[in-house]
């Protein structure tokens, strides 16, 4: 199958164009730095010619509330607009567990947004709803910062691997539309404050946590579940955060080693 991956140069892109690829089909990454605009059109048209589906995994370049509602709404209409009219048979997106109950927040009411485009675009379709990936706990972290302690809210958070999701995304991309949503958890749910205290742990911060319900999570107040999938039906990643360091740990060495390889070559 001709599988056009939307945002495939980005970290879950690519590594779902690799899983594609690896299983003899066509992945096709495409995003600005492919030549493929999904704001101005430009190149969208070309790449969806004999296109079987297309995975959009594309984030907004920037996250100021009415510029992420923009990108997401004119980008998906123009990627559905494209697809019918190349006949592509199944979009496949990804989302973000429990998004349409934190309305506070632009980014998660433009993630709603975009859902409600795909499933009126006229496209079978399925929608992968993650939550957080274990690669943004340090961003996540770092937002509740206050001088030498971190203020965090303590609603529930079940982190999983990006590399669980793009797994997901590829075995997605290759089954029947679902024309509904799909969850996607990690292995374990704790509080957000109490990842915090996990990471800190292992990295040696010497930060407070200071753990209020009241802090905001990217501009939205938390409620116990509202950042984990429901109990019913759910996928569960297998990768638990000990395991993930660690192998973090290893890429990074290894990344390091290489550098220093190709340096010490030249």
């Amino acid at each position: 199958m001709k599988i056009v991956v939307i945002g495939g140069t980005g970290r879950i892109g690519s590594n779902v164009v690799k899983r594609l690829a690896a299983h003899g089909h066509d992945a096709v990454p495409a995003s600005p730095a492919t030549g493929v605009d999904t704001i101005s059109g430009e190149g969208v048209a070309e790449v969806m010619v004999g296109a079987d589906v297309v995975v959009d995994v594309s984030n907004a370049p920037a996250w100021e509330d009415d510029a992420v509602l923009a990108f997401f709404t004119t980008s998906t209409r123009n990627l559905l607009a494209a697809e019918r009219d190349a006949g592509v048979g199944h979009h496949v997106a990804v989302s973000i567990v429990g998004a349409d109950l934190l309305p506070d927040s632009g980014y998660l009411r433009a993630k709603v947004a975009q859902e409600a485009e795909i499933e009126a675009g006229g496209v079978p379709y399925t929608i992968l709803r993650a939550t957080q990936f274990l690669e943004f706990l340090p961003q996540i972290v770092d937002a509740g910062a206050e001088g030498d302690s971190v203020r965090l809210p303590t609603g529930l958070m079940q982190l999983v691997a990006a590399d669980e999701v793009a797994a997901t995304v590829a075995e997605l991309a290759t089954s029947a539309p679902a024309n509904g949503r799909i969850e996607l958890g990690g292995p374990e749910a704790l509080s957000v404050d109490a990842w915090a205290r996990r990471l800190f742990a292992t990295t040696g911060d010497g930060r407070e946590v200071i753990a209020d319900p009241h802090a905001r999570y990217f501009g939205t107040e938390l409620s116990e579940r509202s950042l984990v999938p429901n109990d019913d039906g759910a996928l569960l990643g297998e990768t638990r955060f000990e395991e993930w360091l660690s192998r973090s740990a290893s890429q990074t060495q290894a990344a390091a080693a290489s550098k220093g390889s190709t340096a010490g070559d030249s």
